[in-house]
């Protein structure tokens, strides 16, 4: 059939509150034109992160019953230890309570002042942690993920030469070298087996260990078997084990392509990094055989791994995505091409040409799709990657605002409208104004930071 339908049906609902736009205009003022201070509760559709946001399945919501809370050595772990080896076969995997704990124990250990760590693109708070320890985050995606509407089929890859230059130019300082799957910052875009390897084998001939951020592996895994030749008849699950054999180790947060609410974990080969890291864990997180985790949520995690590598299942999320891609190109909204897979990036930047990127025309049109329709989005963009360690201010490559689609959420009719808002405010988009910031953090500032409309006249 030409129809991909939702593969599951719908076993319990949750209301939505319908709110008028007197009062969402009313709840932005309150949150400073930033969506992260909203209440959830009143969203319409929320598309602000698909991070620790899907619906559980029936099975998930079984296996919590049968979580062990033992301290140590509790069989929850011993599931899910099974269920992560089986596709990511790393000798050592420690859990964490997400992915930015597992990005926090790895750089603490191996990051310091006067290191350089690349990657396809850092994500925000991969960023934030290398940074924090003292490290450079460096960003080497090819040329044609900074387009956004380039066709390339791998746009997350990472640029080979420019990393070789860069080992080369940082030699003796690269503590690892990263790739990021999919490419979040740049679209959601995935990475290929190719260049997986590739990336691999260059950190390996410069003695650097080769780390995955894996938070969407299984999306990336299928993109591969859509669009790489020699893996259209290779299983999803043959895929994934393929790509992390050429790693030495991975962050992972288990709240996106685990379809777990919380939940993490690093995994590595190296014996002494590892004990390391259970150490530090320890510290700050709990026993290594919970690290920070109830036992029931071990249990969904084991469950969920088991679910995520269902092709019928990541066919269809492949196509929400690109559905709402298609109808918004219609209506002649610049958007990230191609579709990716855990997200629509509209590019705000080219949408909102009046509004220059130092007053975060992204974060502009994340306000007024709230306004104007109750959906929550994101902005990837100046607001997000602008603020440089030493306090000055440039605008980011792109501008980008996200929809991250939680995972089994919504349904056709929410796609649907979604894109009717899209069409009342693309009407109405150059009233748009810009927006200034009038108090942030020292860094994350897009998570906490506070904004206020400008006129017309300052633009």
């Amino acid at each position: 059939m030409k129809t991909i339908i939702e593969p599951f049906r719908i076993k319990a609902v949750e209301p939505i509150r319908l709110t008028s736009r007197r009062e969402r205009n009313d709840l932005l003022e309150v949150a400073h034109y930033n969506p992260f201070l909203l209440r959830s509760d009143d969203v319409i559709i929320d598309l602000l992160t698909d991070s620790g946001t899907s619906a559980m399945s029936s099975a998930q919501w079984s296996v919590l019953m049968r979580g062990d809370e033992s301290y140590a050595g509790s069989p929850s772990f011993r599931r899910f230890q099974e269920a992560v080896s089986k596709l990511m076969p790393f000798k050592h995997i420690i859990p964490t309570h997400q992915g930015r704990a597992a990005e926090s124990i790895l750089f603490s250990l191996v990051g310091s002042e006067g290191k350089a760590i690349p990657s396809n693109t850092h994500f925000d708070t991969t960023r934030s942690n290398v940074e924090a320890s003292g490290a450079e985050a460096h960003d080497l995606v090819i040329d044609e993920g900074k387009d956004p509407s380039c066709l390339h089929p791998f746009k997350g890859n990472m640029d080979i030469e420019k990393l070789r230059r860069f080992l080369e130019d940082h030699k003796g300082r690269v503590p690892c070298v990263m790739t990021t799957i999919t490419n979040n910052a740049g679209g959601g875009q995935p990475v290929s087996m190719e260049n997986i390897r590739a990336t691999a084998e260059l950190a390996h001939a410069f003695d650097s260990p080769f780390i995955i951020d894996a938070c969407r592996f299984a999306e990336n895994a299928y993109f591969i078997k859509l669009r790489e030749p020699g893996y259209e008849n290779t299983s999803v699950e043959d895929i994934v084990r393929e790509i992390f054999s050429y790693a030495d180790g991975m962050t992972m947060s288990a709240k996106k392509d685990a379809f777990a609410n919380i939940g993490g974990w690093l995994a590595l080969n190296d014996d002494s990094l590892a004990e390391r890291a259970r150490t530090r864990l320890i510290q700050i997180e709990g026993f290594p055989t919970y690290g920070g985790l109830a036992g029931r949520d071990l249990e969904a995690i084991a469950q969920g791994l088991t679910e995520i590598v269902d092709e019928h299942y990541l066919a269809y999320r492949l196509r929400t995505c690109e559905y709402i891609v298609e109808r918004l190109t219609e209506l002649g909204i610049p958007v990230v091409l191609p579709a990716g897979g855990h997200a629509v990036f509209v590019d705000a930047r080219a949408w909102l040409p009046h509004i220059p990127p130092l007053q975060y025309p992204g974060q502009s049109a994340v306000a007024a799709l709230y306004e104007i329709g109750g959906i929550r989005a994101c902005e990837i963009g100046t607001v997000m990657f602008g603020r440089k360690t030493d306090g000055t201010e440039e605008a980011a490559a792109m501008d980008l605002v996200r929809l991250a689609m939680p995972r089994r959420v919504y349904t056709q009719s929410h796609a649907d409208y979604i894109v009717e808002v899209f069409a009342e405010l693309n009407d109405m988009k150059d009233e748009l104004v810009g927006l200034e910031i009038v108090e942030e953090p020292q860094s994350l500032r897009h998570f906490t930071s506070k904004f206020r409309r400008l006129s017309f006249h300052s633009n």
